[in-house]
């Protein structure tokens, strides 16, 4: 039997998206009034520099399915998607991203998923259009690079556009870490899951907001957030490192036999050597200390300053 659907909550995070926010809203509303049940479309301004908040407001006065949340200033994408989840009140949620390169004609398959029965429905990438071959690149070998690590199955080539039922929702807002990753969180959970493979398009207007920096640290919440295994592999990489040592010091004894002995390349080798692996796992730990010091001092994930349309709670 198949499950019934009295209302959907759709999260949108936005930060500087003015250009795009009117487009996105006919788009999403245009897929979401067929579905015959009652829905919300939570826009959450992510601290924007532009008139994104002006075009929230609009949107709110044009249409009373549309509701904004405003935070007091830049607080990142994954925590503008937590407070849209927190504020959400429907049956099932879904994230999806207001640049509309992930086209919201997918949600439609996505409830069907739901509503046979899986709880959690996600994006699968099948082809990424308009994106450069280094991100394609690093974005593909970074999937990997955290499934190898991580201890949670967290499915290859997915962003944060899928579909939640609303109880795998309210446990991931049990979670309160602040450096958050919110395909690992569900992935966690270990609700049932869905692929729905769909082609992600080239950004309808404006300029992405993932930097370079942006993204390396998405990238390194992944990882540290799901796994132990940068601290332990400081063992097997020491072990590693003292076998090349070992190796290097007979070929280094090989030519000093040939061409005379000398002390400095042999003290040189081991301080380069010994300094270097320190140093890095001195980084590791030093990343994994950053992120205890974060949960110890207990602040709020967020702060909104502002509300349109219905008022929401944070």
């Amino acid at each position: 039997m198949k499950r019934e659907l009295n209302k959907l909550s759709a999260v949108v995070p936005a930060y500087n998206e003015q250009e795009v926010l009117p487009m996105f809203c006919e788009r999403i509303t245009a897929v979401l009034e067929p579905l015959g049940c009652d829905y919300e479309i939570i826009l959450v301004d992510d601290g924007s520099r532009d008139d994104t908040w002006k075009v929230i407001l609009e949107e709110c006065s044009k249409d009373s399915h549309i509701r904004g949340l405003r935070f007091a200033r830049n607080f990142g994408h994954q925590l503008a998607v937590t407070a849209g989840m927190d504020a959400a009140s429907g049956d099932a949620l879904v994230v999806i991203d207001a640049d509309l390169q992930d086209p919201p004609e997918v949600i439609v398959e996505m409830v069907e998923k739901w509503k046979e029965g899986f709880d959690v429905v996600y994006g699968k990438r099948k082809k990424r259009e308009g994106e450069t071959l280094f991100k394609k690149l690093t974005a593909f070998m970074y999937y990997r690079l955290l499934k190898s690590m991580s201890g949670t199955a967290i499915p290859l080539d997915t962003g944060d556009f899928r579909l939640l039922d609303k109880r795998v929702a309210d446990v991931m807002g049990k979670m309160r870490e602040h450096n958050r990753f919110l395909r690992g969180l569900s992935a966690w959970t270990g609700f049932s899951q869905c692929p729905v493979e769909y082609v992600r398009h080239e950004r309808a207007a404006g300029k992405t907001k993932y930097t370079l920096k942006k993204m390396f640290k998405l990238a390194a919440d992944g990882i540290i957030g799901y796994s132990s295994k940068p601290l332990t592999m400081a063992f097997f990489i020491g072990g590693g490192a003292i076998g090349l040592t070992l190796a290097s010091m007979v070929a280094l004894l090989v030519v000093q036999l040939i061409n005379g002995f000398s002390l400095l390349p042999w003290l040189l080798a081991l301080l380069f050597l010994l300094c270097g692996t320190t140093l890095a796992f001195m980084g590791v730990i030093g990343a994994y200390v950053a992120r205890i010091y974060d949960e110890a001092k207990n602040r709020p994930l967020y702060i909104i300053s502002e509300h349109a349309g219905t008022e929401l709670q944070p």
